[in-house]
């Protein structure tokens, strides 16, 4: 058997294939001259691995401060038949916190609090003076119903309790609490994020509080300190001189919540 060879292209048909090879060149190799054209990003920076330091300390097998971020508990005296969280009443919900407190509202630390209760619900300079804020409605869970997330001024004092609600059956739980001097809360996704004024200049803290399906709980997921771009010291009470609060376990010795944020 004989294999045709392949029939070689005539010398002109080679003449034009080798100068549209030679135009292709030229014009990719003044394309990579252009300002479009890729661009050094200059040197690197060595990657460094983290070094563990005091390696033969004995791990701690329990934590030194009691947050009680898991901590859920139904809101005594207070039920939601219909199962719709924008039925209850958000002045019942303190009311209720207030009355299972009585060491703190009663003659404690936030007895003016409780006193200022009574203008809840009425009109004019009496009304004004009512602790309870605005409730804001999300679904944070992802349950696919809404949760109520309240907050309540804490007086005497400069302080905002954050509280955040869900419903279970019948019940109203709480799944969140806190309190501190606080500057902004915000709702994001399934988290609660509270900005408070730092004490030292042009920063100020950033809690967020996010939704575990495993502890059925909102969790402290973040807490750090941030710069705020400005120079002024934050107004306010700082939250290390917070009422009632105890030593936490950040490098910039922010407390941890007090006995009555961290739920009962």
């Amino acid at each position: 058997m004989h294999l045709r060879s392949p029939v070689p292209s005539s010398r002109p048909t080679r003449t034009a294939l080798a100068v549209a090879a030679a135009v292709l060149l030229a014009s990719a190799t003044a394309a990579c001259g252009d300002a479009g054209g890729l661009q050094g990003a200059g040197a690197t920076p060595t990657a460094v691995s983290p070094d563990r330091l005091w390696p033969d300390l004995t791990p701690a097998s329990s934590p030194a401060f009691e947050i009680g971020e898991v901590d859920t508990t139904a809101v005594k005296g207070v039920t939601v038949p219909g199962g719709n969280v924008h039925d209850v009443d958000p002045v019942s919900v303190v009311r209720a916190e207030i009355a299972a407190n009585p060491g703190d509202y009663g003659a404690g630390a936030y007895e003016e609090t409780a006193r200022r209760m009574a203008g809840c619900g009425r009109s004019g300079a009496a009304g004004r003076g009512c602790p309870v804020l605005k409730a804001y409605y999300r679904d944070l869970t992802g349950d696919g119903h809404d949760d109520m997330t309240l907050g309540f001024r804490q007086l005497p004092g400069n302080l905002t309790a954050v509280r955040v609600y869900t419903v279970r059956g019948h019940r109203l739980v709480q799944v969140m609490a806190y309190e501190d001097a606080v500057s902004g809360v915000e709702l994001a996704g399934r988290s609660v994020i509270i900005r408070s004024p730092s004490e030292v200049a042009g920063y100020e803290y950033r809690l967020q509080w996010t939704w575990d399906q495993q502890q059925h709980a909102m969790l402290l997921t973040h807490d750090e300190m941030l710069r705020t771009g400005s120079a002024r010291r934050s107004p306010g009470a700082s939250p290390s001189t917070s009422p009632g609060a105890s030593p936490g376990p950040t490098p910039s010795s922010r407390p941890a919540p007090s006995s009555s944020a961290s739920g009962r």
